[in-house]
């Protein structure tokens, strides 16, 4: 057990110790740290909320087979604890030693893609993620990498241009020769647990599963991290001292994945943008929604764990992990315990987690009896947005045209997630046509009571749940013509 926190910035081994650390709090963000430096005033404060990416920092971490994999992450959203065994990577190191120009930071001059240039070293730590993830980078790619940054001046042709004239040489950079020297500086750093201790704080980092459970029945009152998207705004927008703190984050257990031929096992601690790279395939609906959920560096920080446990009525996942019949395991140093995810949410941001479990793992089972799952996600902007409502349904047809099976859920029309049961029960054992979709239509108001808020009104939210139903019944015979043509395999 240590208490102290070691992490690698400006090429050198760095370790704070909060007793010693004068003004430094277990909960002070990255972003206040490098601010109170003299030399990493680049990174700059925009929203303290994850929406701007002015603050954005890239954290290089081992990966298999002892490599450093590079994440562009919301240096506002992630407490000084959780770099614990990284490297930290600011504007001010892309520069070599003599002075030359990093390929990102040259083709922005170039392309003119900086004008006042307040958001530019966000945009430049951005590009400098996707130069070492993505060679060639599709302009997918590249839009995807600058969703999380918000320019109000330049635009962004110039800097998309940037990045594909940046992004050519295969991530081979100065960073390139120093990888073998930051690796094994990084293994040197203890992988033990973490208590820091202050006056009024306490933040724990259990490097296993028994350690945690055993600190959650002790310590039922604290406060869990598993990604701290959702926690850290208490800090950063509430200005709330949280005393007691458990994080996930150390524990390798955590992030693992497993997969057979039935399901999908997906530990807490995964990354969204982990998930998001092996979903496609086997589960598109999921893959669909991750897509537009926040944006790289938030997908880079938040955890599908995470985002359950806050349960969340607008949590994007939660509708879609409800379609493809999710389970989430609790445990508890009293045993263990699986509840259909369905079943898990009891009100506004309360669920049947007891207090002294824990969220392990997901389990998505794989579709079977030709099952078909569509998510759908409306919001006032395609990316970066939180869902004004979403929506993701289930159907299994019996001889492909009587409903055997049907599951709605949607998020945003009620205190919670919720399934439209009227609606559902009507539809099974009946024709899946028009006109007993607009039917089952009408009654998918007797499951909410949607609110009025800046995001839309509930007018407007019951109209589109109803709509939603009819896109997918229109989804799901245009799928059905393709295949009968021949078109889809």
């Amino acid at each position: 057990m240590q208490s102290s926190i070691s992490f690698i910035l400006d090429g050198r081994l760095t370790s704070l110790d909060f007793k010693d650390s004068s003004g430094l709090k277990p909960t002070t963000t990255i972003l206040n740290y490098l601010r109170s430096l003299p030399t990493h005033k680049g990174v700059k404060e925009g929203c303290a909320e994850g929406d701007c990416g002015a603050c954005t920092v890239v954290l290089a971490e081992l990966g298999a087979e002892n490599t450093l994999q590079y994440k562009a992450v919301d240096s506002c959203l992630v407490f000084l604890p959780m770099i614990h065994g990284k490297q930290l990577v600011t504007v001010e190191n892309l520069q070599t030693r003599s002075g030359e120009l990093h390929p990102v930071q040259s083709a922005m001059v170039e392309t003119n893609g900086s004008q006042c240039g307040y958001c530019t070293p966000g945009f430049i730590m951005s590009l400098f993620a996707l130069y070492k993830n993505h060679d060639h980078p599709s302009r997918q790619q590249i839009d995807d990498a600058l969703t999380g940054n918000l320019c109000r001046c330049t635009g962004y042709k110039p800097i998309v241009e940037a990045a594909a004239a940046a992004c050519i040489q295969d991530g081979i950079d100065h960073f390139s020769g120093e990888e073998i020297r930051v690796i094994k500086l990084l293994q040197s750093i203890p992988r033990t647990s973490i208590t820091l201790e202050t006056q009024k704080q306490r933040y724990v980092l259990p490097s296993t599963i028994s350690e945690a459970l055993l600190l959650k029945d002790q310590h039922p009152d604290a406060i869990v991290v598993c990604g701290a998207t959702d926690v850290a705004l208490r800090v950063t927008k509430n200005h709330e001292l949280l005393h007691e703190i458990i994080d996930l984050s150390r524990i390798d257990e955590l992030m693992q994945m497993a997969e057979d031929d039935s399901s999908l096992r997906i530990g807490a601690g995964v990354s969204l943008s982990t998930l998001m790279a092996n979903a496609e395939h086997e589960f598109p609906a999921l893959y669909k929604m991750l897509a537009v959920f926040g944006s790289e560096q938030i997908r880079n920080l938040a955890t599908l764990g995470g985002n359950i446990a806050t349960a969340s009525p607008i949590g994007d996942t939660l509708p879609v992990l409800i379609a493809y019949e999710a389970r989430v395991v609790l445990e508890s140093i009293n045993g263990r315990r699986e509840l259909a995810l369905g079943d898990f949410f009891t009100g506004y941001r309360q669920t049947k987690q007891r207090t002294n479990e824990l969220i392990t793992s997901i389990i998505i089972p794989k579709c079977t009896n030709g099952a078909l799952v569509k998510s759908y996600k409306i919001s006032k902007r395609k990316d970066l947005d939180i869902s004004t409502v979403s929506a993701a349904f289930r159907l299994e047809l019996n001889g492909g045209v009587i409903v055997e099976n049907v599951t709605l859920a949607y998020g945003g029309m009620a205190e919670r997630v919720k399934r439209a049961d009227a609606a559902e029960q009507f539809l099974i054992g009946k024709k899946w046509e028009r006109e007993t979709v607009e039917q089952a239509m009408t009654l998918i108001d007797r499951a909410f009571t949607p609110i009025s808020d800046a995001r839309g009104g509930a007018q407007m939210r019951t109209i589109a749940a109803r709509n939603l139903l009819l896109k997918f019944w229109n989804e799901t015979v245009q799928e059905k013509q393709k295949r009968s043509n021949g078109v889809l395999e």
